[in-house]
């Protein structure tokens, strides 16, 4: 069943942030946690620690002083919509945050979009805006394991270290 549902946390944006990592919309147990790709079979912190050769971060204090380390900033396409659970496909009534205003405020290098549908979002509802191209990744989510392995997953978002590393 769909509920309208806000995105209830800010994003992170490390002091030095050069690249900008956006998905669709919390998942209810990010939401319920209060940070990013919160769900324990979200392959999103093991792929970025594979990318890094670095232990999975576990707590919401390891994930941050990982994407610190790596200046890594995260947020997400959208402030609000309909969505039925953690179901991007479901996604009516898209409410885009206000990515704009990030991408003036902090140096970042690029902008990458973690599935499909927030590479959608972002090119019909944020890039006329900001005029920059989002680099889309495929989605970690547990869903997409059929389309992407942990190992293609993480070879996938390898291409994150050629803006952190300039």
């Amino acid at each position: 069943m769909r509920k309208t549902v806000s995105h209830t946390f800010s994003p992170f944006i490390p002091k030095g942030a050069v690249i900008l990592i956006l998905g669709t919309m919390p998942s209810p147990r990010s939401r319920h946690i209060g940070f990013y790709y919160g769900h324990p079979q979200n392959r999103f912190w093991k792929a970025l620690a594979g990318v890094f050769d670095e232990a999975v971060p576990v707590t919401i204090d390891e994930q941050k002083s990982f994407l610190t380390r790596h200046k890594i900033a995260l947020w997400d396409t959208l402030a609000s919509c309909e969505i039925d659970g953690a179901d991007d496909s479901s996604i009516r009534h898209p409410v885009p945050n206000d990515i704009a205003a990030v991408l003036k405020q902090y140096p970042i290098r690029a902008v990458f979009t973690t599935g499909t549908k927030a590479t959608e979002f972002y090119r019909r509802l944020i890039q006329p805006e900001t005029g920059i191209e989002a680099l889309p990744l495929p989605s970690p989510s547990p869903a997409n394991c059929r389309y992407y392995t942990l190992e293609t997953l993480t070879e996938a978002y390898r291409i994150i270290r050629n803006y952190t590393e300039l």
